[in-house]
């Protein structure tokens, strides 16, 4: 189980199982918060702990997520759809940055283009690690 927590503790998440690569996505929220996502579904792999604060995203566009953050110290926790999908299930990510980062540092980066053509973006072969070195 890999476990996230904000700076002051007061909220979280916990991912069942293999996280997958994280994705790095350049959308106007994505590149501000610089958080690097991994995704499931609520309540199934993903569980969010604590009582998170949320944003939508004001403006033209009818927003089709929020982000959750930690309304004491303001970490990004995840983001969360507003709506289910055919199947009923509530598609949700959370942020890999809360994580110890020996525990996610070996991850791959996969990169999205969130702001465009929400289309995968070449791989550039790093690793979460390398954004810490």
């Amino acid at each position: 189980m890999l476990i996230g927590t904000c700076h002051c503790g007061q909220t979280g998440w916990t991912l069942t199982g293999d996280p997958g690569p994280a994705t790095a996505c350049n959308c106007t929220l994505c590149r501000r918060y610089g958080a690097l996502w991994a995704y499931d579904h609520e309540n199934e792999r993903i569980q969010i702990t604590g009582w998170p604060s949320s944003y939508l995203r004001a403006g033209p566009d009818k927003s089709s997520l929020e982000i959750l953050f930690c309304p004491t110290c303001g970490c990004v926790l995840s983001w969360r759809a507003l709506r289910t999908g055919e199947d009923g299930r509530r598609r949700i990510a959370v942020n890999l940055r809360l994580a110890p980062p020996d525990a996610v540092g070996d991850l791959p980066i996969d990169h999205f283009d969130g702001l465009d053509t929400f289309e995968d973006l070449p791989s550039r072969g790093a690793c979460v690690r390398d954004l810490w070195a």
